[in-house]
């Protein structure tokens, strides 16, 4: 039996599913990638927040012990060492902004001693975007990619809307969210110039080269340090930082001990 022409397949209708699976894997791709970044943020500033003030403590003690021990033997290379060690710690201009308020020129800060004796301290906004949030997300960084646009103007436009939200997305503003797809469904419309054959085409080159650049985003983000401390307690990141703080915690009251000792 012939089937009616009206019930003929379009041409585009495989292309047309091909690229629908390609940016629902994609989409799907990118909130993963998206969401990993932003929690090797947040963990990167809690790890500094909460760690850095003792591997600062170390350092110091690390130096007065060589410099302690040097002025006993008077040995030329003890010296040495506890010039190369007291050198790293010498203050460089603008030490305060690169340090995040930590140290100054004359050591740690009030709060960063404080660290050190468990006082407590307020933890960075820890940001895990709900559902609605990653929903949203979704909806949006489809609709809005600039591989849709035909003119370097809407290009643009699609860029910066969505850098937009990126960053509301990062932030877990499911709110703001709301507001830029209602701004989006009020912007103009689309009108594309090229045959729906071109267009998919397009879709699905603009979906493999976008898929190369976050998958290289992604390595780096596991590559890198903060990244590879995250891996290994995804589930109970704090109680990682808890381990560590506790070694050295550990390593900080062997170093006084050594230090009194030798200043005894």
């Amino acid at each position: 039996m012939t089937t009616p022409e009206a019930e003929q397949p379009r041409p585009e209708e495989r292309l047309e599913q091909a690229v629908r699976a390609a940016e629902q894997a994609l989409i799907e791709y990118e909130i993963a990638v998206e969401t990993f970044r932003v929690e090797v943020e947040n963990f990167s500033r809690l790890h500094e927040q909460k760690l850095g003030p003792m591997y600062a403590r170390l350092e110091e003690l690390d130096a007065r012990i060589a410099e302690a021990r040097a002025a006993r033997t008077g040995d030329p290379e003890d010296v040495r060492k506890a010039q190369e060690l007291r050198a790293r710690l010498a203050p460089i201009p603008g030490v305060e902004e690169l340090l995040h308020g930590w140290m100054g020129g004359e050591g740690l800060f009030p709060e960063a001693a404080a660290m050190l004796t468990d006082q407590p301290v307020r933890p960075p906004q820890r940001v895990r975007p709900s559902e609605e949030a990653r929903k949203l997300y979704r909806e949006l960084a489809r609709k809005a990619h600039p591989d849709l646009a035909q003119e370097d103007k809407e290009r643009r436009r699609r860029e910066e809307f969505l850098t937009r939200v990126n960053a509301a997305y990062a932030r877990g503003d499911a709110a703001e969210l709301r507001e830029l797809a209602q701004e989006w469904d009020a912007g103009p419309e689309l009108k594309p110039r090229r045959s729906p054959s071109e267009e998919l085409y397009a879709r699905l080159e603009w979906l493999a080269q976008r898929k190369e650049l976050l998958t290289v985003v992604a390595k780096e983000l596991e590559d890198s340090a903060i990244g590879a401390m995250l891996r290994l307690a995804p589930d109970d990141p704090d109680g990682l930082l808890d381990d560590i703080a506790r070694q050295l915690m550990t390593q900080i009251a062997e170093r006084e001990t050594e230090l009194a000792a030798l200043l005894g």
